[in-house]
């Protein structure tokens, strides 16, 4: 795609087509989005890509602690519950999803199997989970570089017809993660990238979220206008 047309057309999709998505397009994926600025040029990243019976464990596994009450155990800090603002914009795209979805305010079960389908990263066939070396820590540089690297996964998967989410829910016990793809205690474990090809007759893929105006969040300094 031209670049435009495919940072405007990408949207997170969280339903997928039991296909396997061949190594081949991941490699593909990972040549391009390496490319990502970092830190003087630090490449801090490592990207372990499951699928098959490694991600049905993490998946299984993850959802049955985080349903049966057990706490988070992510790598990194949590920031907590959202406010103002960043709640706002929360709350909008949790409303879109919901109604696409069919699923009333009150209707505790739904609301209950939405949650599940996160802890299962929404049952995609693969899953890339992004790391980055723990002597890099306090990592907010790192977690920058990781980002950059995460979006332009992102995008080129999008550019071979392959949808994904961004999906924290995911590996909310990162010590499941770590047993099963026996990822090194050297490593931190940031996020996922929950990937696949989209299934157009899920309707949660039709939803788009908002962007604010760029007066709401962007300041010009020193233009004569």
């Amino acid at each position: 795609m031209e670049f435009e047309t495919l940072v405007q057309s990408r949207k997170s999709v969280r339903g997928f087509q039991n296909k396997p998505v061949p190594r081949a397009v991941i490699e593909e994926i990972l040549e391009v989005a390496k490319r990502a600025p970092s830190s003087m040029n630090t490449q801090p990243w490592h990207v372990h890509v499951l699928t098959g019976e490694p991600l049905e464990e993490v998946r299984r596994r993850n959802m049955e602690e985080m349903a049966g009450g057990a706490r988070a155990k992510r790598d990194i800090v949590s920031h907590g519950e959202y406010q103002g603002a960043h709640r706002m914009r929360q709350v909008d795209i949790a409303k879109k999803l919901f109604a696409a979805m069919g699923i009333a305010r009150d209707d505790k079960p739904m609301r209950q199997d939405w949650v599940l389908r996160g802890f299962r990263q929404f049952d995609a066939p693969v899953s890339l989970v992004l790391t980055y070396d723990r002597e890099l820590d306090p990592g907010a540089v790192v977690h920058f570089d990781l980002g950059a690297l995460c979006y332009g996964i992102v995008l080129a998967a999008w550019d071979r017809g392959l949808g994904s989410v961004i999906n924290g829910q995911g590996i909310m016990r990162s010590d499941i993660v770590r047993e099963v793809a026996r990822i090194p205690e050297e490593q931190v474990i940031m996020t996922c990238v929950a990937m696949g090809y989209p299934d157009d007759s899920f309707p949660a893929n039709g939803v788009r979220s908002d962007r604010t105006t760029n007066g709401e969040f962007v300041r010009y300094v020193g233009f004569a206008d």
